[in-house]
Protein backbone atom coordinates (compact mmCIF):
# COMPACT_ATOMS: atom_id res chain seq x y z
CA UNK A 1 0.00 0.00 0.00
CA UNK A 2 1.26 3.56 -1.11
CA UNK A 3 2.36 6.39 2.05
CA UNK A 4 1.09 8.98 2.04
CA UNK A 5 4.33 11.02 1.31
CA UNK A 6 4.78 8.81 -2.29
CA UNK A 7 1.07 9.66 -3.03
CA UNK A 8 1.67 13.20 -2.38
CA UNK A 9 4.59 13.22 -4.92
CA UNK A 10 2.82 11.81 -7.94
CA UNK A 11 0.54 13.83 -7.64
CA UNK A 12 2.51 16.90 -7.89
CA UNK A 13 3.70 15.38 -11.03
CA UNK A 14 0.48 15.17 -12.43
CA UNK A 15 -0.18 18.62 -11.20
CA UNK A 16 3.21 19.76 -12.89
CA UNK A 17 3.06 18.36 -16.24
CA UNK A 18 -0.62 19.66 -16.79
CA UNK A 19 0.77 23.26 -15.59
CA UNK A 20 3.84 22.73 -17.74
CA UNK A 21 0.75 21.89 -20.43
CA UNK A 22 -1.47 24.65 -19.77
CA UNK A 23 1.83 27.34 -20.87
CA UNK A 24 1.12 26.23 -24.62
CA UNK A 25 -1.61 28.07 -26.26
CA UNK A 26 -4.50 25.99 -28.09
CA UNK A 27 -4.50 26.57 -31.75
CA UNK A 28 -7.90 28.51 -33.00
CA UNK A 29 -10.44 25.54 -34.70
CA UNK A 30 -9.71 25.24 -38.13
CA UNK A 31 -5.74 25.95 -37.89
CA UNK A 32 -4.35 22.95 -36.35
CA UNK A 33 -2.63 21.64 -39.93
CA UNK A 34 -0.63 25.43 -40.52
CA UNK A 35 2.60 23.50 -40.50
CA UNK A 36 1.91 21.13 -43.03
CA UNK A 37 2.16 21.02 -46.74
CA UNK A 38 -2.03 22.08 -47.18
CA UNK A 39 -2.76 25.82 -47.72
CA UNK A 40 -4.19 27.32 -44.56
CA UNK A 41 -6.79 28.97 -46.88
CA UNK A 42 -8.37 25.76 -47.37
CA UNK A 43 -11.56 24.40 -45.89
CA UNK A 44 -11.56 21.94 -43.08
CA UNK A 45 -13.53 19.53 -45.26
CA UNK A 46 -11.39 19.11 -47.90
CA UNK A 47 -8.86 17.86 -45.20
CA UNK A 48 -11.50 15.38 -44.07
CA UNK A 49 -12.14 13.75 -47.77
CA UNK A 50 -8.55 12.78 -47.62
CA UNK A 51 -9.45 9.71 -44.94
CA UNK A 52 -12.90 9.42 -45.45
CA UNK A 53 -14.11 6.85 -47.69
CA UNK A 54 -14.34 7.29 -51.62
CA UNK A 55 -17.26 8.05 -53.16
CA UNK A 56 -17.44 7.78 -56.88
CA UNK A 57 -17.42 10.55 -59.31
CA UNK A 58 -20.60 9.73 -61.33
CA UNK A 59 -24.13 10.30 -59.96
CA UNK A 60 -25.40 6.65 -60.68
CA UNK A 61 -21.85 5.46 -58.56
CA UNK A 62 -23.05 7.44 -55.72
CA UNK A 63 -26.71 6.17 -55.94
CA UNK A 64 -24.80 2.30 -56.16
CA UNK A 65 -23.34 3.24 -52.74
CA UNK A 66 -25.88 4.80 -51.10
CA UNK A 67 -28.13 1.49 -52.21
CA UNK A 68 -25.40 -0.81 -50.29
CA UNK A 69 -25.31 1.24 -47.56
CA UNK A 70 -28.88 2.09 -46.64
CA UNK A 71 -29.19 -2.34 -46.98
CA UNK A 72 -26.38 -2.78 -44.48
CA UNK A 73 -28.17 -0.31 -41.89
CA UNK A 74 -31.48 -2.23 -42.71
CA UNK A 75 -32.94 0.78 -44.04
CA UNK A 76 -35.32 -0.04 -47.12
CA UNK A 77 -34.51 2.33 -50.16
CA UNK A 78 -36.72 2.44 -52.93
CA UNK A 79 -35.51 4.15 -56.23
CA UNK A 80 -38.32 5.51 -58.40
CA UNK A 81 -38.54 6.44 -62.10
CA UNK A 82 -40.74 9.65 -60.93
CA UNK A 83 -43.02 11.22 -58.41
CA UNK A 84 -45.91 9.00 -60.09
CA UNK A 85 -45.37 5.54 -58.66
CA UNK A 86 -45.09 7.20 -55.28
CA UNK A 87 -48.71 6.33 -54.37
CA UNK A 88 -48.63 3.00 -55.57
CA UNK A 89 -45.30 2.22 -53.67
CA UNK A 90 -46.94 3.84 -50.39
CA UNK A 91 -50.10 2.15 -50.63
CA UNK A 92 -48.62 -1.02 -50.23
CA UNK A 93 -46.51 -0.64 -47.37
CA UNK A 94 -50.18 1.00 -45.76
CA UNK A 95 -51.99 -2.50 -47.14
CA UNK A 96 -49.23 -4.64 -45.97
CA UNK A 97 -48.74 -3.18 -42.58
CA UNK A 98 -52.14 -2.54 -41.81
CA UNK A 99 -51.75 0.72 -41.13
CA UNK A 100 -55.02 2.86 -39.92
CA UNK A 101 -53.34 6.15 -39.22
CA UNK A 102 -50.28 7.87 -39.74
CA UNK A 103 -48.26 11.46 -39.06
CA UNK A 104 -46.59 13.81 -41.10
CA UNK A 105 -45.96 17.53 -41.54
CA UNK A 106 -46.68 20.38 -44.23
CA UNK A 107 -44.32 20.42 -47.45
CA UNK A 108 -44.70 19.88 -50.81
CA UNK A 109 -43.53 15.91 -51.02
CA UNK A 110 -45.29 15.03 -47.34
CA UNK A 111 -48.52 16.59 -48.54
CA UNK A 112 -48.22 14.48 -51.95
CA UNK A 113 -47.78 11.24 -49.80
CA UNK A 114 -50.48 12.05 -47.35
CA UNK A 115 -52.89 13.06 -49.91
CA UNK A 116 -52.63 9.46 -51.98
CA UNK A 117 -52.98 7.20 -49.00
CA UNK A 118 -56.23 8.21 -47.95
CA UNK A 119 -56.05 7.61 -44.27
CA UNK A 120 -56.09 9.66 -41.14
CA UNK A 121 -53.17 11.96 -41.01
CA UNK A 122 -51.53 13.33 -37.42
CA UNK A 123 -49.94 16.84 -38.83
CA UNK A 124 -48.16 18.03 -36.31
CA UNK A 125 -47.53 21.62 -37.88
CA UNK A 126 -50.67 22.19 -36.08
CA UNK A 127 -49.86 20.76 -32.76
CA UNK A 128 -50.32 17.60 -31.73
CA UNK A 129 -50.59 15.13 -28.81
CA UNK A 130 -47.61 13.02 -28.25
CA UNK A 131 -49.87 10.33 -27.20
CA UNK A 132 -51.94 10.40 -30.47
CA UNK A 133 -49.01 10.28 -32.73
CA UNK A 134 -47.39 7.27 -30.23
CA UNK A 135 -50.65 5.82 -31.60
CA UNK A 136 -50.01 6.37 -35.28
CA UNK A 137 -48.41 3.31 -37.28
CA UNK A 138 -45.92 5.33 -39.61
CA UNK A 139 -44.52 8.71 -39.67
CA UNK A 140 -43.72 10.79 -42.72
CA UNK A 141 -41.39 13.13 -43.14
CA UNK A 142 -38.99 14.84 -46.13
CA UNK A 143 -35.22 14.93 -45.60
CA UNK A 144 -32.55 17.73 -46.11
CA UNK A 145 -30.17 15.23 -47.80
CA UNK A 146 -28.92 11.64 -48.65
CA UNK A 147 -25.79 10.97 -48.20
CA UNK A 148 -23.81 7.88 -50.53
CA UNK A 149 -20.93 7.99 -48.11
CA UNK A 150 -22.73 6.73 -45.29
CA UNK A 151 -26.24 5.42 -46.58
CA UNK A 152 -27.80 7.66 -43.98
CA UNK A 153 -30.50 10.69 -44.37
CA UNK A 154 -30.02 14.02 -42.66
CA UNK A 155 -33.21 15.69 -41.41
CA UNK A 156 -33.59 18.78 -39.35
CA UNK A 157 -36.63 20.00 -37.24
CA UNK A 158 -37.67 22.24 -40.50
CA UNK A 159 -37.23 19.76 -43.32
CA UNK A 160 -38.87 16.63 -40.59
CA UNK A 161 -41.54 18.54 -39.19
CA UNK A 162 -40.38 19.06 -35.60
CA UNK A 163 -38.50 16.51 -33.59
CA UNK A 164 -40.74 13.54 -32.53
CA UNK A 165 -42.09 12.72 -36.17
CA UNK A 166 -38.95 11.03 -37.42
CA UNK A 167 -38.48 8.99 -33.91
CA UNK A 168 -42.05 7.96 -31.93
CA UNK A 169 -44.10 6.70 -34.77
CA UNK A 170 -42.85 2.65 -35.52
CA UNK A 171 -42.23 3.10 -39.30
CA UNK A 172 -40.21 5.92 -40.29
CA UNK A 173 -40.66 6.83 -43.85
CA UNK A 174 -38.66 9.45 -46.04
CA UNK A 175 -39.60 11.39 -49.04
CA UNK A 176 -36.23 12.69 -50.92
CA UNK A 177 -35.45 14.22 -54.65
CA UNK A 178 -32.45 12.66 -56.54
CA UNK A 179 -30.69 16.15 -56.47
CA UNK A 180 -30.88 15.63 -52.63
CA UNK A 181 -28.08 12.90 -52.86
CA UNK A 182 -24.86 14.46 -51.67
CA UNK A 183 -21.60 12.37 -51.89
CA UNK A 184 -20.23 12.58 -48.44
CA UNK A 185 -20.06 13.98 -44.82
CA UNK A 186 -18.03 17.38 -45.92
CA UNK A 187 -21.03 17.98 -48.63
CA UNK A 188 -23.49 16.99 -46.12
CA UNK A 189 -22.27 19.76 -43.51
CA UNK A 190 -21.42 22.55 -46.21
CA UNK A 191 -25.21 21.75 -47.75
CA UNK A 192 -26.28 22.60 -43.82
CA UNK A 193 -24.06 25.33 -43.38
CA UNK A 194 -25.08 27.41 -46.78
CA UNK A 195 -28.86 26.30 -45.87
CA UNK A 196 -29.01 27.55 -42.16
CA UNK A 197 -25.93 29.74 -41.45
CA UNK A 198 -28.05 32.30 -40.54
CA UNK A 199 -30.29 30.85 -38.65
CA UNK A 200 -29.48 26.76 -37.50
CA UNK A 201 -32.34 24.50 -36.59
CA UNK A 202 -33.12 23.82 -33.53
CA UNK A 203 -32.47 19.81 -33.97
CA UNK A 204 -29.83 18.08 -37.13
CA UNK A 205 -30.22 14.30 -37.10
CA UNK A 206 -28.33 11.89 -39.16
CA UNK A 207 -30.26 8.79 -39.17
CA UNK A 208 -28.21 5.97 -40.28
CA UNK A 209 -30.93 2.92 -40.97
CA UNK A 210 -33.58 2.11 -37.69
CA UNK A 211 -32.86 2.50 -34.31
CA UNK A 212 -30.94 -0.08 -33.15
CA UNK A 213 -29.20 -1.43 -29.72
CA UNK A 214 -26.62 -4.33 -29.53
CA UNK A 215 -26.75 -3.75 -25.33
CA UNK A 216 -27.94 -7.34 -24.39
CA UNK A 217 -25.23 -10.33 -25.44
CA UNK A 218 -24.19 -7.96 -28.56
CA UNK A 219 -27.85 -9.07 -29.73
CA UNK A 220 -28.95 -6.67 -32.44
CA UNK A 221 -32.59 -5.42 -31.88
CA UNK A 222 -34.12 -2.76 -33.90
CA UNK A 223 -36.65 -0.58 -32.76
CA UNK A 224 -34.86 -0.23 -29.50
CA UNK A 225 -34.97 3.70 -29.53
CA UNK A 226 -37.23 4.83 -32.25
CA UNK A 227 -38.77 3.05 -35.32
CA UNK A 228 -38.32 -0.03 -36.12
CA UNK A 229 -38.25 0.11 -39.84
CA UNK A 230 -37.43 3.13 -42.22
CA UNK A 231 -38.12 3.66 -46.06
CA UNK A 232 -36.81 5.78 -48.27
CA UNK A 233 -38.39 6.77 -51.13
CA UNK A 234 -36.24 9.03 -53.87
CA UNK A 235 -37.38 9.87 -57.32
Amino acid sequence: MKNVETILSEREKILGRIREALKVSAPPPGSHDETSAHSTTESPASHAREWLPSVGESSAEQFALFTKNAADLKADFQLLASRAELPAALKKIANDEKWSRFASHGGELSNFASASLGLPVLETDKGYDVQEMEKCDAGITECDALIAQTGGVVVTTRSAGGRALSVLPPHHIVIARREQLVADLPAAFALLQQKYAANYPSMISFITGPSRTGDIERILVLGAHGPKKLTIFCF
